[in-house]
């Protein structure tokens, strides 16, 4: 099937920054008092608006998170995006592809619009992503697994949602595009088949991907 739009998911699928984060998530929230190795982030926030991780703390300790909590936590994920961050091999070359087609594609991402920008800046992928491209659960309120987001991007791109393939790489994000009526591919070089039930597809590395997008 030919879509007539392609979402992206940025963390993990554009940028290759969620061992980066959830490595200082889980440091950030047991410094907290809230004990997280960096699999229990991964398999509880991965993919996740900061809303859902300060729900999640407070139903399980009875406990809120910090006032300042999500600005020191971007602090510290932003100073590591500038020492370590780097695109998702081969993603570059899915962008130029999709392009030079003619298929439009954009990306919706649980992340801030400052988080989203400070990796693609970092990165070289603004190139790739005028500021209309760009969707996030800031402009929508509530983040995956909710489908506001991917329905949000697909009523600003001008494209009905059974048109759409989106590309995710996390429990959350499959649900989120499942409920927006959308087809999502799994990318599994983090996370396991098993854990995208739902996706009508699955690849590995990007290099798989135009093919699956008829490029």
């Amino acid at each position: 099937m030919r879509y007539d739009l392609v979402i992206f998911d940025n963390d993990g699928v554009l940028v290759d920054s969620e061992p980066i984060s959830n490595t200082l998530l889980a440091g950030y929230l047991t410094e907290l008092g809230h004990p997280t190795s960096y699999e229990e982030s991964v398999r509880d926030y991965m993919g996740s608006a900061m809303h859902r991780i300060h729900e999640l703390v407070e139903e399980r300790s009875g406990q809120r998170l910090p006032v300042e909590f999500d600005a020191t936590f971007h602090t510290r994920v932003f100073a590591a995006f500038q020492a370590e961050l780097q695109a998702v091999v081969g993603v570059r070359e899915v962008l130029r592809l999709l392009a030079e087609g003619g298929v439009p594609y954009c990306v919706a991402s649980s992340g801030s619009h400052e988080r989203i920008r400070v990796g693609h800046r970092k990165t070289g992928l603004d190139a790739w992503f005028r500021d209309e491209m760009v969707f996030s659960a800031d402009d929508v309120g509530r983040g995956k697994p909710a489908p506001d987001l991917f329905l949000y991007a697909a009523a600003r791109m001008g494209v009905a949602p059974e048109r759409c393939l989106v590309i995710e790489d996390s429990r959350l994000g499959v649900q989120a595009a499942l409920a927006a009526g959308m087809d999502v591919y799994g990318f599994t070089a983090m996370t396991p088949e098993e854990k995208l039930a739902g996706a009508v597809g699955f690849f590995r590395g990007m290099e798989e991907l135009p093919a699956i997008l008829g490029l």
